[in-house]
């Protein structure tokens, strides 16, 4: 079933006539015409020519249907504005649900990711520079962190939108005694807009707007994580890039040793398409006085959210499709000296050298090593020996120039794996640390995937209760 303008206009006047005949403001031979009447207009919305949008094209279908105008009856109280204000608040509900779901699946794919790397050691970077060593299951923890903070600005959200408008009539209410409460609950609402103003002219601005930050937050993430992808493609020997054909890469038709990554290419499209959309939503509501129908679009509001739907399966192709070299990840780091602060934090958490004077020894040794092409797991002790004693020299007149580090532990603190065992703070790339953030974030992930089961079981409680409700009247 379609849930779109025609479908809430349906629904919309269903719970009109029920709660009208109720509180004794629609006769009832006159609501029995009514629910005959919507019923042959709901069945002639098979045809999509038919399935209006607007009220003052439902309206006239109504009363044809009637063969009466008596039936406007049901419009006591009513207008477009709180109508229309009604299904633009239900079409959002129905798009925010949607992406919910879409990016709980991404992160249960990249907590998948997870589980598999949590052994895979990868360079990270600051700067676009190599600058220390982690794993890759800490690297795709902190997208999980960033997602999750995403979908809970979704959960959010929803109490704000969760209001229906039905009742502000324009914007300052009717004298008709509607009950705004049993409306409110039949299109499954936790309550209704509590100021008639804002109900249709200042909420139906500022709740796309806040709906098109979120997503254009998620979409930030999913480029970031491409790009961080991306940069490995310009490297003769990537240690992660994507399987390749099955759409994920495609040849050139000129350079045969070419693979192009035309998903990451394209998904990388489809987010920048949000972040720009998003950014549409907020010039179309800007500087524009209340009453404006400009930022109020159901087309452009849930064209972002299909865009966003889109980005995040696409993305999910791109998670099932990585190929991670762990072997070439653990060299990656070994060719650089990702591993040169763990000298300077062990010369001082050890043996009581200030920080800078062994930031200054590591220093020292990272750039004898690039003039002399040497690598961090063949470095000389007996080189490390002559800078410590030149630099302590230099920087600490008096004190021992003898490095007391010894050779086991001058080469254990340069392997990657080792570094990464010995971090010791909550949240860092240990091993322990990781296990821990997995499970933690994996449980929120479950909390969050129950809540949306929730949402959408309690909407359509309250819609299959309206309609049962309306079936049954007589």
């Amino acid at each position: 079933m379609v849930r779109d303008e025609f479908y809430w206009l349906g629904q919309i006047n269903k719970a009109t006539i029920l709660t009208n005949k109720a509180n004794g403001l629609l006769k009832p031979e006159v609501a029995a015409i009514a629910c005959r009447a919507l019923k042959q207009v709901l069945a002639s919305g098979d045809d999509p020519a038919n399935r209006v949008k607007r009220v003052i094209d439902f309206e006239p279908k109504l009363i044809a249907a009637a063969n009466t105008s008596e039936v406007t009856e049901i419009h006591v109280g009513r207008s477009s504005q709180d109508m229309h204000s009604t299904f633009r608040s239900a079409i959002m509900r129905d798009n925010l649900f949607d992406v919910m779901k879409a990016l709980e699946s991404t992160i249960s794919k990249l907590l998948e990711l997870t589980e598999r790397h949590q052994d895979t050691v990868m360079p990270s970077y600051t700067n676009g520079v190599a600058a220390q060593p982690t794993t890759f299951a800490h690297y795709l923890l902190g997208y999980v962190a960033g997602f999750l903070r995403d979908r809970a600005r979704l959960q959010e959200f929803l109490p704000r939108l969760n209001h229906c408008p039905m009742g502000a009539c324009v914007l300052n209410g009717t004298g008709w005694p509607l009950n705004r409460e049993a409306m409110a609950k039949y299109l499954g609402f936790d309550a209704p807009t509590r100021n008639a103003f804002d109900a249709t002219q200042i909420s139906m601005v500022d709740l796309p707007v806040e709906f098109a930050q979120i997503q254009a937050s998620v979409a930030l993430h999913v480029g970031e994580m491409i790009a961080d992808i991306m940069t490995q493609y310009a490297q003769p020997r990537p240690w992660i890039l994507l399987s390749e054909g099955n759409g994920n890469t495609y040849v050139s038709s000129a350079m045969p040793q070419k693979r192009n990554p035309g998903l990451l290419i394209s998904c990388r499209g489809n987010a920048s398409d949000v972040v720009s959309d998003a950014a549409a939503v907020v010039t179309r509501a800007h500087n524009i006085p209340s009453g404006m129908i400009d930022g109020k679009s159901v087309k452009i509001h849930s064209a972002l959210a299909q865009s966003t739907v889109k980005t995040l399966e696409r993305f999910n192709k791109i998670l099932d499709a990585l190929v991670v070299n762990k072997e070439r990840a653990l060299e990656e780091l070994n060719l650089d000296w990702t591993a040169s602060q763990e000298i300077a934090d062990r010369l001082m958490a050890e043996y009581g050298l200030p920080f800078r004077v062994g930031h200054h020894v590591a220093s020292g040794m990272v750039s004898y090593a690039r003039a002399n092409g040497i690598l961090p797991l063949t470095f000389p002790y007996d080189e490390m020996k002559r800078i410590y004693a030149e630099t302590v020299s230099k920087e600490m007149p008096g004190f021992d120039t003898a490095c007391p580090m010894s050779e086991e532990e001058f080469k254990a603190s340069l392997d990657p794996r080792e570094i990464i065992k010995r971090r010791r703070t909550s949240g860092s790339a240990n091993p322990a640390e990781v296990s821990a953030m997995l499970g933690e974030m994996s449980k929120e992930l479950k909390e969050f995937q129950t809540l949306t089961a929730l949402g959408l079981e309690a909407v359509s409680a309250a819609l299959a209760k309206l309609d049962s409700d309306f079936e049954s009247l007589k």
